[in-house]
């Protein structure tokens, strides 16, 4: 059958457009708190390149009250779940929320579990630098950060807790979901290295659950892992694993019966519209859980380059940066003719908007993003626990490929901005983790404050320029340093 299977984007008469599906969620997402932000997403002839205002305009209009921040994530939400479509293998379609009310036809999932050789770790230890920092120094590191700007002080407050409170590494009374097992940035490492249970979901790819396995005999964890019945435990790595996108009601169904308290983390990424139809899998996912269960908590790692309500305690930060700024930057502003190193911020403003989208990663990789907000804003808003950190820029496989964020991550420390190794990101983003599930985290007045709570964006939010105007400068002093 030509055309793609699983859950895929809503037919239009120009095919299955991503950019058509993005404007008409963006406006269904703005209609009710931003008329007319609506209907200028409606009216977006260019989405490919006219999207970055649109995906600002849902933060801002959010601001007004948190009813209008919770209505544009319910209603960007509920859109979603409307227009997305399912292929079936037999080439029948049909709509998203109709995937779990028909007869699956695959056959359920097996659990196989690996029990991991080494001691549980029940120090917080953080990799850095061709270190491994613990104690004083892991606090130093805390406290060189926070007056550097490259993560809120409540991202150290929340790290401090954890080290303090080593007892609470012990995850045995959880069942930490790793969807997207693989990811670079996921926490499946720490877990099963502090001595817990992972359950993972990955792709049937052999190469990836090779890796995994050799990880969790590592450690002293246990990985629990899905297979189908009858598998062997010596073709373990052949055969494990499940598409997310073609299997949903399957790993639906196993996931329904883990036993334990389910923590489900999302960090799957997939390249292109893909990322789209994946991140939409893992939303029905998600919901068709907290509809069946009432011990699911969330975890999400949202991307630093994107659109962010910040404190004014960040915004003076830069305004000083701005203040002081050399004659070389001020010289380089006004020969552009104020093209470039625009200022961050508007002064005083409280909160202030942080734009740090990259055109680069394109609208699908912002609607997959936001999707993650929205859903972590209305289950946050039901009672649900949730955990949603905004992790910093960091050298990942994905990130590399691209040769011109490869080279503005190269160039970034000229502006300010720490761009992380995977193995310290994803080190600290796990021990935030802990800290949620151990605290609940604080509750905030509103979703962009639980937003902020904890954030390590790597600086972008405290530098003196606004992101995009310093992006081309970052790419041409990168340029000779970036990796490949």
């Amino acid at each position: 059958m030509e055309g793609p299977t699983g859950v895929v984007f809503p037919k239009t008469d120009a095919g299955r457009s991503t950019s058509a599906l993005g404007r008409a969620v963006v406006a269904d997402a703005l209609r009710a708190a931003d008329p007319v932000g609506a209907r200028s997403a409606e009216h977006e002839t260019n989405w490919r390149h006219g999207y970055l205002g649109h995906f600002r305009r849902l933060v801002e209009a959010g601001l007004l009250s948190r009813d209008a921040a919770v209505a544009i994530a319910r209603d960007g939400l509920a859109s979603l779940h409307r227009r997305m479509t399912v292929v079936r293998d037999d080439g029948t379609e049909i709509g998203l929320d109709q995937l779990f009310t028909t007869e699956a036809g695959d056959a359920p999932l097996d659990t196989a579990t690996v029990t991991g050789t080494g001691d549980p770790d029940r120090e917080l230890t953080l990799p850095y630098r061709g270190r491994r920092l613990r104690g004083d120094e892991l606090l130093r590191r805390l406290d060189a950060w926070v007056t550097a700007g490259v993560v809120e002080p409540s991202c150290a407050e929340a790290v401090r807790a954890v080290a303090a409170n080593p007892d609470w590494l012990d995850l045995r009374d959880q069942r930490v979901v790793v969807l997207g097992a693989g990811a670079e940035m996921g926490p499946l490492p720490s877990v099963l290295r502090w001595g817990g249970d992972v359950v993972a979901v990955d792709l049937p790819r052999p190469e990836i659950w090779r890796r995994l396995l050799q990880t969790a005999h590592r450690y002293g964890g246990r990985l629990h892992v899905p297979v189908p019945a009858g598998t062997d435990d010596a073709a373990l790595a052949e055969h494990a694993g499940a598409d997310l996108l073609h299997r949903l009601p399957q790993v639906a169904d196993w996931l329904l019966g883990v036993d334990g308290r389910l923590v489900l983390g999302n960090y799957v990424y997939a390249d292109g519209a893909t990322n789209v139809r994946v991140a939409t899998a893992v939303d029905a996912l998600t919901r068709h859980l907290q509809e069946r269960r009432d011990d699911v908590a969330l975890a999400f790692l949202a991307t630093p380059t994107d659109v962010f309500a910040v404190p004014g305690d960040a915004v003076r930060h830069a305004e000083r940066g701005y203040a002081a700024r050399g004659v070389l930057r001020r010289s380089l502003r006004a020969a552009s003719g104020g093209r470039l190193l625009h200022r961050n911020y508007p002064p005083d403003a409280d909160p202030g908007v942080n734009d740090s989208l990259v055109p680069q990663q394109g609208p699908n990789y912002a609607l997959a993003k936001r999707l993650q907000r929205w859903r972590a804003t209305v289950a946050r808003d039901a009672g649900a626990t949730v955990s949603f950190k905004v992790a910093p820029p960091t050298r990942t496989r994905s990130v590399l490929r691209n040769r011109a964020l490869a080279a503005a991550y190269a160039g970034a420390h000229r502006f300010g901005i720490e761009v992380f190794e995977p193995a310290t990101s994803n080190t600290l983003m796990a021990a935030l983790l802990v800290h949620d599930l151990r605290t609940g985290a604080p509750a905030q007045p509103h979703p962009w404050q639980d937003e902020a709570y904890g954030a390590a964006h790597g600086g972008l939010w405290r530098v003196p320029y606004a992101p995009r105007s310093a992006l081309g400068l970052a790419v041409l002093l990168g340029l000779g340093g970036a990796r490949t």
